[in-house]
C-alpha cells in the first residue's frame, strides 16, 4: 500500500504511523479480496479456457488405452481421464479465484471453506460413454453463489463446441445467442430426455412409473448418460423437455443455467421454481421444458409419482 505523507510531519510520528498502516493494509487487502465482487465475465473466460483445455486433454486421451475402474456398486465408473481433467480444471479455477470453494466429481470439496462462491465441476460428464467408446460426453463448470448458479459453461470435446451463460445476460453458443423456441404440440408428442442419479436402484417404483409414462406420451425419450448435453439440447430447442429424478449436483447447475437463460422453464416436482441447487449433494427432482410444455409435463409427472407413492405400503 502506498501512502503519501506531508513534509512537515515529524519523522518519528511518520515512522510509527507507517508501521501501523502496514499492518492495517495487509489486513485490509485480505478483507477486500474476500469481499470483492466476482467478475462473472472474467470467470466465464477462465472457465471456457479451462474447459477447452480439458477437452483437448480428453480427446487426446481417448486415442490411447483407458484405465477404467468401478466407482461404488451402482454401475458408475471412473477413468484416468476423469482424474487428469479434474486436476487441470481445479488448478485453473483455484489459481484464478483462490478465495472460492470447489465441489468436484472425484475430489469432493476443495478450496476456501465457507466461501459464498462455489465452483461445481464435472471433469467428464458421460464417463460410461467414454468407457464403451461412445463419443458422447462433455466438460462442465458452474459458479454458484449460495447454491444459485450465476455462471455455466459446457464444452463438448468431440465437436469442439462450447456453450455458456451468465445469469441475466443470456446464453450463447458457437453460432451466437441461444433461444429455445416455444413448444408447439404435434401429433407425435414431444422429444424428452430422462436423467436419474446413480443412487437410483433398478426397480425403483417411482423411476419405473415415470419412465413408463414418458415412453407412452413422448415421441422419443433420450437417455444420454451425459446430462449436460441434454441441457444444451434443450437450450437450442433440439429437444422439448427434461425430467430429472434424484439427480446429482455436479452435472446440474451449469446446464440448468444455460437452458434457463435460453428461455426454458424449470421447476421442481412440487411445482416451485427450481433456481437453487443443494450443494450438499442431496438428489434433485425437476421438470424442465420449452415454454408451453412444462406445465403439461409436470402434471403428468406428478400424477404418476403420486399414484406410486399412494400405493406404497
Amino acid at each position: 500500500m502506498v501512502r503519501q505523507t506531508g513534509e512537515d510531519r515529524a519523522g518519528d510520528d511518520a515512522a510509527e504511523r507507517d508501521e501501523e498502516h502496514a499492518g492495517d493494509g495487509t489486513a485490509r487487502r485480505d478483507e477486500d479480496r474476500a469481499a470483492a465482487p466476482t467478475d462473472l465475465e472474467r470467470a466465464r473466460r477462465v472457465a471456457v479456457d479451462a474447459a477447452r483445455a480439458a477437452g483437448r486433454l480428453i480427446t487426446e486421451g481417448t486415442r490411447a488405452a483407458l484405465v477404467v475402474n468401478p466407482k461404488g456398486d451402482d454401475g458408475d465408473v471412473v477413468t484416468d481421464l476423469d482424474l487428469s481433467s479434474e486436476r487441470l480444471l481445479v488448478g485453473r479455477v483455484l489459481s484464478a479465484f483462490p478465495g472460492h470453494a470447489v465441489i468436484s466429481e472425484e475430489a469432493g470439496v476443495l478450496g476456501e471453506a465457507g466461501s459464498e462462491w462455489t465452483w461445481v465441476i464435472d471433469p467428464l460428464d458421460g464417463t460410461n460413454n467414454v468407457a464403451i467408446g461412445l463419443p458422447l460426453y462433455a466438460v462442465g463448470l458452474a459458479l454458484c453463489r449460495g447454491g444459485r448458479p450465476e455462471l455455466g459453461v459446457v464444452h463438448e470435446p468431440v465437436t469442439g463446441r462450447t456453450w455458456s451463460a451468465v445469469r441475466g445476460r443470456g446464453a450463447v453458443g458457437p453460432a451466437g445467442p441461444l433461444s429455445a423456441p416455444p413448444y408447439r404440440s404435434g401429433g407425435s408428442g414431444p422429444v424428452l430426455a430422462w436423467v436419474q442419479g446413480y443412487g437410483v436402484r433398478r426397480g425403483d417404483p417411482v423411476a419405473t412409473a415415470l419412465k413408463s409414462a414418458l415412453d407412452l406420451r413422448a415421441r422419443r425419450v433420450l437417455r444420454l448418460w451425459a446430462p449436460l448435453l441434454a441441457w444444451v439440447m434443450l437450450a437450442r430447442g433440439d429437444i422439448d423437455g427434461i425430467v430429472g429424478y434424484r439427480t446429482g449436483v455436479v452435472d446440474l447447475p451449469g446446464g440448468l443455467l444455460i437452458a434457463r437463460e435460453a428461455g426454458a422453464v424449470v421447476g421442481g416436482f412440487d411445482g416451485a421454481p427450481f433456481d437453487r441447487v443443494p450443494l450438499d449433494g442431496s438428489g434433485c427432482d425437476f421438470v424442465a421444458g420449452r415454454a408451453g410444455l412444462r406445465e403439461e409435463l409436470l402434471e403428468e409427472v406428478l400424477k404418476e409419482a403420486g399414484a406410486v407413492r399412494e400405493a406404497a405400503p
